[in-house]
């Protein structure tokens, strides 16, 4: 049953139509991420119910650490996923055991030594995260639930990447599911009714992860046969290592990035009080819906993508390509306009301190007008990964992240202050989605033969 399920799948990757992938692939992978955004905005929703802008501050200034932990794992798990999908496109079963295996004990591993490292060193490391004597309690309380959390954590961010290899998009979507609807539940009671704070959103994750956790065991045991999680199945070689950490490292460099940029960000902002960081997580937090679900649409489609690369056939990656483009822009495009719209109930649905809101509105205006540019951005990137071109992958990764993001930092903030801080993204996104276009036509152009233009 397991064996056949298997091959429905590869048989759909094979030659199902785009729209039969992008319901398979893309619409799950859609609903993982916005479960995801929903995830992250259930614990800043509830915090500001509190009416402290202190504490909506420290979950944003924990946040760049756990951006690391997921960067970590997405090297594991995207990598693993990207690597098993190239081995289904050429049938090589045993090595897919052998890729899954690695990869969820070494999740396992970082997580412990990731909560071994952080949880001495929290007072330090708040202070380099920008925490104040404001922030600095409840940043720490935070982030000492998430550090005793992480080994659970890795794992639920690396498995369902594993699952979503060879199609089963829609069981890591269900697990994720799972998870949020256990965070909404568990945050209004840990926050406000026993009075946990910052402690209680932070074990509200926790738990949901493990939730998470034990429906992905689940699905191992009953439908993921391709898979493996035997410590006899963990491989060392380089052909498998080297692999993995290869193909995740793109994604895992922007990711982990990222959280140093993020903390370069909140430190500037610090600058200009706790409301302006405030201000700036829960616009953060709406223009992720735009930017979630684009990488939804790409990451969704990556296995075909994967797949079809390592099948060489040409003439129907191309059609996949062009067609997740189109998709992706039009998606962020859409979002956007509608987050432009209702912009202010969006914001009040956080908070209703006039002074961050008043700052909310610009930082919402710069987060959602990079949504048609974060399309093809997002696309090259998905397209360098699942085809193994590592090297240019994290070039494209990185820029975004932190080569232009970290100089416009600077540059805008000494130009034009707090406002040049907030739109320094913007303006990274759109010079980031251009570069990323040229680098990756002109790979494309040379890679394959007989390529229509785009």
């Amino acid at each position: 049953m397991q064996k056949q399920n298997a091959r429905t799948n590869e048989e759909m990757l094979r030659s199902g139509s785009f729209w039969t992938l992008t319901g398979r692939l893309c619409v799950p992978a859609i609903l993982i991420m916005l479960v995801m955004v929903i995830y992250h905005m259930a614990d800043v929703f509830f915090i500001g119910q509190t009416g402290d802008a202190n504490k909506v501050a420290a979950v944003t200034l924990a946040s760049p650490m756990f951006s690391i932990l997921s960067g970590l794992g997405v090297l594991l798990g995207n990598g693993g996923c990207t690597a098993i999908s190239l081995s289904l496109g050429k049938g090589d079963y045993s090595r897919i055991k052998k890729i899954s295996a690695f990869c969820a004990w070494g999740a396992l591993m970082v997580g412990l030594l990731f909560a071994a490292v952080v949880l001495p060193l929290m007072t330090p490391i708040c202070g380099l995260l920008g925490a104040n004597d404001d922030t600095q309690e409840y940043t720490a309380q935070y982030l000492r639930v998430i550090a005793i959390g992480a080994p659970v954590i890795m794992l639920t961010n690396v498995v369902p990447a594993l699952i979503r290899a060879d199609g089963s998009t829609t069981d890591s979507m269900i697990g994720n599911m799972l998870g949020t609807v256990l965070n909404i539940v568990l945050d209004p009671l840990l926050i406000s009714a026993f009075h946990m704070g910052v402690t209680g959103a932070a074990v509200a994750t926790v738990a949901a992860n493990a939730v998470s956790l034990v429906y992905y065991a689940y699905f191992l045991r009953t439908k993921g046969k391709i898979y493996s999680v035997s410590p006899r199945d963990i491989s060392l070689e380089k052909a498998v290592v080297l692999t993995v950490l290869g193909l995740g490292l793109p994604l895992s460099c922007s990711t982990v990035l990222g959280s140093v940029s993020g903390t370069v960000a909140n430190n500037l902002m610090m600058r200009y009080g706790s409301i302006a960081v405030a201000g700036q997580s829960v616009a953060g937090r709406i223009g992720q819906l735009i930017s979630m679900t684009v990488m939804g649409v790409c990451m969704g489609m990556q296995p075909a993508i994967s797949f079809h690369y390592s099948a060489k056939n040409h003439k129907r990656l191309t059609e996949i390509l062009i067609k997740t483009t189109a998709l992706a822009v039009a998606a962020g495009t859409i979002l956007s306009a509608l987050c432009l719209i209702f912009r202010d109930p969006l914001l009040y649905a956080f908070l209703d301190d006039p002074n961050v809101l008043g700052i909310g509105r610009v930082c919402l205006l710069a987060s959602i007008v990079i949504g048609p540019f974060f399309g093809f951005y997002q696309i090259c990137a998905t397209y360098l990964q699942a085809s193994g071109k590592s090297t240019q992958a994290i070039i494209v990764s990185l820029l975004e992240k932190g080569i232009v993001y970290i100089p416009a930092l600077f540059v805008m903030n000494w130009l034009f202050k707090m406002y040049g801080v907030i739109f320094a993204g913007t303006v990274t996104t759109v010079l980031s989605a251009v570069a990323a276009l040229v680098l990756c036509y002109r790979d494309y152009r040379r890679e394959l033969k007989d390529v229509p233009t785009w």
